[in-house]
C-alpha cells in the first residue's frame, strides 16, 4: 500500500493513485462485510434445530437412511431436501409445520419414526408386549422344569416269576 502511494520515489503522492485510494478502501470494506454473509445459504443446516428435524425425517432415495446421515456419494434426493430443509429453518417455522410439508411432499414414509396414532401404535406396543409374553413362557418353562417328580407308579401287575424269566433272557442275550 505504501508503494501505491509514492510511486514517484521523492515522498509524494500521485494525484491518480490518491483517487483510486477510496476505491481501495471501498473494495475492502464491502469485501469484508459481504464474505461472512456467503456462508449463511450453509449455516442453517449447522444449527441445533435443522440438525434434530433433519434427524426426524429419511432421505426419500431409497437408502432409508435419516437424512443427515445420507452417505450416498452424490446423492441429489438428500441434496435437495437438506436445501429445503434449510429454506424452511431460515424462514422459522414451526416443527410441526415443517415435518407436515414433507409429509405433504413426499407422504409419511419420509418420517424416520411412525406418527404415535391410529394402527401405528401397533408399532410402538408389539416391543414391548413380545418381550412380556417372551418373559411369561419362560417363567412357565422354568416352572415346570422345578417341579418335584413324584414316585414311579408301583405296578404290581407284573408277577416276580415272568420279571425273573425277563431277566434271564436279557442276560442271555447280552453274553451272547
Amino acid at each position: 500500500m505504501r508503494d501505491l502511494l509514492m510511486s514517484n520515489g521523492k515522498g509524494q503522492k500521485n494525484p491518480k493513485e490518491r483517487a483510486r485510494l477510496p476505491l481501495y478502501s471501498l473494495a475492502i470494506l464491502v469485501s469484508l462485510t459481504v464474505l461472512p454473509l456467503a456462508w449463511l445459504p450453509g449455516y442453517a443446516q449447522q444449527t441445533q434445530r435443522a440438525k434434530t428435524l433433519g434427524k426426524r425425517l429419511i432421505c426419500m432415495c431409497g437408502c432409508n437412511q435419516v437424512l443427515t446421515a445420507c452417505n450416498h456419494v452424490g446423492c441429489t434426493t438428500s441434496t435437495a431436501m437438506l436445501k429445503e430443509l434449510d429454506r424452511v429453518v431460515a424462514r422459522n417455522e414451526s416443527d410441526d409445520l415443517t415435518l407436515q410439508s414433507f409429509i405433504q411432499k413426499y407422504g409419511e414414509q419420509a418420517l424416520a419414526e411412525p406418527p404415535a396414532k391410529g394402527f401405528n401404535r401397533v408399532a410402538w406396543f408389539i416391543p414391548g408386549v413380545s418381550f412380556l409374553l417372551g418373559l411369561v413362557i419362560v417363567l412357565v418353562v422354568i416352572s415346570h422344569w422345578r417341579r418335584p417328580i413324584g414316585p414311579a407308579p408301583h405296578h404290581s401287575e407284573i408277577s416276580p416269576e415272568l420279571l425273573a424269566r425277563a431277566r434271564q433272557q436279557a442276560d442271555q442275550e447280552t453274553e451272547e
